[in-house]
């Protein structure tokens, strides 16, 4: 039988939320759990039916307030380790030290060494990092499964009258996957992907083209989709004194408010995208129109790593030169690009695939220029790489994470405190630091 998360936490008699929050305190991979309609696989289905006791252990432990130093004492750990574990990945914390139930005795024992191998035997075939779906952002795809609960679960709807949200905004620095991100709700919400173009935009029928409002009636009239919409923040920006409109972006804007209504109805889904929030119109974010806000996060230093070595290796045949060269040079592995993932401190997926591109070229011409396979991937290529895709680092880039890392934390805090506080770290790095300044004129204790 196949099972939704709903119904397998049911039979399991284990909540949702542990089932989640177990899949990330272990590092489980999404695909090794779950098909890309949110349906459990059968590895999983295995290892949590063989292991219920475990999990129902798992799950009584998360629902419960402690502290630190019962963790430590009930995992027989040094309190120190404990607490410098939970600093910035649980900072959900009562005033008198005790912890609320975001916080795993199982996982801060795993971290420190704790035998867990009998989970990990259940998914000996771990899903090839080049054939996953997509790779980390275990918080993230959690985060909207639960903002999908309504599409995903009927009952939502029959039983608590939670309605089907009509718009979501995915919003985020240029570069950090939000139509990836988009296309991902579509899929697991089994809804099909539409992109609206530029041309779709044209307010004046232009080459028997039809306008926005006729291209989103024409929508309206299929089944189950998600439309997805670049530029929001420009399109539904507030109006100011002094400011020139685009006709184009106000025609748009208010065929979307006259339409919005009929969304849920026609099961249409509109999904924004947004590099920030801020000087949105606040009507189409109110309830029941654009209430949903997803952040989409640059990658963190574990991520990148794995998203060098999955796009080194992408559509590479099993004889590749480029993957011999790699296997040299143990380039193959996820510790290889380690070193090169913490430089690449809040770098966008884009600047990581333009990374890979620019020494895939240098690897390419010294393979021409010396026609061996032997090949030293060494510091320079990788620095000189380094420094092409580290091009669009620039300042307004670095202030549009600024300005999402403000937004992140007002809205979705409590849900992704770990990688802000990560983020906020790594943008500190190029905050430019003001030298002392030095008094004109000489000091009393100077000659």
């Amino acid at each position: 039988m196949i099972y939704n998360i709903a119904e397998f936490s049911k039979k399991l008699d284990i909540s949702e939320e542990s089932i989640k929050q177990f899949i990330q305190d272990f590092n489980l991979e999404i695909s090794d759990c779950f098909s890309p309609n949110l349906n459990i696989t059968q590895n999983f289905e295995t290892f949590a039916t063989e292991n219920q006791e475990f999990l129902k252990k798992y799950d009584d432990d998360l629902g419960k307030e402690k502290s630190a130093e019962e963790i430590a004492e009930k995992i027989h750990q040094p309190i120190e380790k404990v607490e410098q574990i939970i600093q910035y990945q649980s900072p959900n914390i009562f005033d008198n030290g005790i912890y609320k139930s975001s916080i795993s005795s199982f996982r801060i024992d795993n971290q420190l060494g704790g035998d867990y191998q009998f989970v990990y035997n259940y998914f000996g075939n771990k899903t090839e990092l080049k054939k996953r779906d997509f790779i980390g952002y275990r918080d993230l795809f959690f985060y909207i499964s639960e903002m999908l609960e309504s599409f995903i679960n009927p009952e939502q709807s029959k039983n608590w009258g939670i309605q089907k949200a009509a718009g979501i905004v995915v919003y985020g620095p240029p570069g950090s996957g939000k139509i990836f991100w988009a296309k991902k709700i579509a899929e697991m919400i089994n809804f099909d992907f539409y992109e609206v173009r530029q041309s779709q935009l044209k307010s004046t029928l232009n080459n028997n083209k039809d306008n926005f409002d006729d291209y989103l009636t024409q929508m309206l009239r299929k089944e189950n989709i998600v439309l997805f919409l670049e530029n929001f923040d420009q399109i539904m920006m507030q109006k100011s004194e002094n400011q020139i409109i685009n006709s184009e972006y106000n025609d748009v804007k208010e065929s979307i408010f006259h339409y919005i209504e009929k969304f849920e109805k026609e099961n249409l889904l509109m999904i924004g995208s947004a590099k920030e929030l801020e000087g949105i119109e606040s009507e189409i974010l109110a309830p029941g129109r654009f209430d949903v806000l997803i952040p989409i996060f640059p990658p963190n230093k574990q991520e990148r790593a794995e998203i060098l070595l999955f796009n080194m290796t992408k559509n590479l045949s099993k004889d590749a030169i480029l993957l011999k060269i790699l296997e040299n040079n143990q380039a193959n592995q996820i510790p290889f690009w380690q070193e090169t993932a913490e430089k690449m401190k809040v770098f966008s997926n884009t600047m990581l695939v333009d990374f890979t591109q620019s020494l895939k070229k240098r690897i390419r011409s010294l393979y021409l220029k010396n026609k061996t396979e032997n090949i030293h991937i060494n510091q320079g290529i990788l620095d000189s790489s380094l420094k092409e895709s580290a091009s669009k680092l620039t300042g307004d880039y670095l202030n549009n994470v600024q300005q999402f890392l403000s937004e992140a934390d007002d809205n979705s805090y409590d849900r992704f405190a770990g990688r802000i506080e990560a983020l906020k770290e790594e943008l500190e790095a190029y905050k430019t630091k003001e030298e002392p300044r030095r008094t004109i004129g000489f000091h009393p204790n100077e000659e």
